[in-house]
């Protein structure tokens, strides 16, 4: 399934008002002939700084690269108009896009994360903003009734992360959403393993969606960021743009630049890593040697029947779970050949990680997971290599 765009995303410059397919907004949003040099690729503005002019006004729109910079501002333009939102504010890594949402917000006011999530945000919460002042609840997000239970007068955000870090849990975000709605509170969504191409968390009731761009957006694991998109105009994304630029935790030129050149790949990237995922977890969910596996494309995966109605495939993540705990873990890990034991997830590379080592005495994750980002080699090595890791 390929998402459509609607016509209010279509970039500008375009002469037809019409809708525009996902691949052809992602190679033309926020991207121009350079009328300088008549370059196709732009070029990147390296300048920490702009030119005055007489009256000491700025003509080209831009003063001091902290503030704004024309790669960020092409990167932003390109991931709100992928997002179907109505302005992206970049920052520096993931974790610093993150932090501005709860900045944004005074102490005494109340959020509610989800227990299944990736386990930077909760710790960012608990050891930096509840001393702070803000309240924190930690619920699962496919309770209801816990969730309705958690929600306060007071409570602003509401965060869901889905498909989740590590398990792979869904959240329904239509449903999430309309109570975040009747609480008074903003529905965030954390929408990086998904990216816009397959789940559209405004078109499902969203009101901001967070990426890190280091993953699938910028898609070659060489580029760090993080983006906050918001839904409509208003006082939280005006105060996202003023802590960007107080706080000055931006993307350089250079990485915004390789952001926005991953951004032109990502539907075809996504279907090969959708393809292979699937492939490998189908082929994984018939192991003796596996214990679990987690992934949404599975028919008797908890999330599937919600995942089918707001994701168009499933996703290039998964994890399994195999005999022996944190030994037996690393001990499979170990004998694989093709997936490199590394952090982080969205690349070409596959990669396989032991969460719980990762997260430390605080994990939830079982000692025996691994989690898998499936790249883009050929589904068919990948499978070989896991079967004979499984047989030695």
């Amino acid at each position: 399934m390929t998402p459509d765009i609607p016509p209010w995303s279509v970039p500008k410059g375009m002469k037809e008002p019409r809708a525009l397919h996902f691949e052809t907004l992602a190679v033309h949003a926020a991207t121009a002939v350079d009328p300088q040099t008549g370059a196709v690729v732009p070029p990147i503005h390296l300048s920490t700084t702009f030119e005055r002019a007489q009256d000491g006004s700025f003509p080209s729109g831009y003063a001091y690269t902290r503030n704004d910079n024309p790669n960020r501002r092409a990167l932003e333009n390109a991931l709100a108009a992928l997002e179907g939102g109505t302005e992206a504010v970049a920052f520096a890594s993931g974790m610093a896009a993150t932090q501005s949402v709860f900045q944004a917000l005074a102490p005494g006011d109340h959020v509610v994360i989800p227990r299944d999530s990736y386990f930077g945000t909760a710790k960012l919460l608990q050891e930096q903003f509840v001393p702070w002042g803000l309240e924190v609840s930690i619920v699962d997000m496919r309770d209801l009734e816990a969730l309705q239970a958690a929600l306060r007068d007071t409570t602003k955000i509401v965060w869901a992360e889905t498909p989740s870090n590590p398990t792979i849990s869904i959240t329904d975000l239509r449903v999430v959403a309309s109570m975040a709605k009747a609480a008074g509170a903003l529905l965030v969504c954390d929408n990086t393993w998904a990216t816009p191409y397959l789940q559209r968390p405004f078109e499902l009731g969203a009101d901001v969606v967070m990426h890190s761009t280091t993953k699938y957006l910028s898609g070659h694991g060489d580029a760090m960021g993080g983006v906050v998109v918001v839904k409509e105009p208003g006082e939280f994304g005006a105060t996202l743009r003023a802590i960007q630029g107080r706080g000055g935790a931006v993307p350089s030129p250079f990485d915004s630049w390789l952001a926005l050149r991953g951004v032109r790949t990502l539907p075809w990237r996504m279907r090969g890593h959708c393809e292979n995922a699937m492939r490998v977890a189908s082929f994984l969910a018939t192991q003796a040697g596996v214990e679990r596996v987690h992934y949404p494309g599975l028919p008797d995966d908890l999330g599937h029947a919600v995942a089918k109605t707001q994701m168009a495939a499933f996703g290039g993540m998964l994890s399994l779970v195999v005999p022996g705990g944190r030994t037996g873990a690393f001990a499979f890990a170990s004998r694989l050949r093709l997936f490199t034991r590394a952090t982080s997830l969205g690349g070409p590379d596959s990669l396989i990680e032991h969460r719980a080592s990762v997260e430390g005495e605080k994990t939830r994750a079982p000692e025996g997971l691994l989690r898998i980002s499936v790249g883009l080699e050929h589904a068919d090595d990948l499978i070989a290599d896991l079967d004979q890791a499984l047989r030695d």
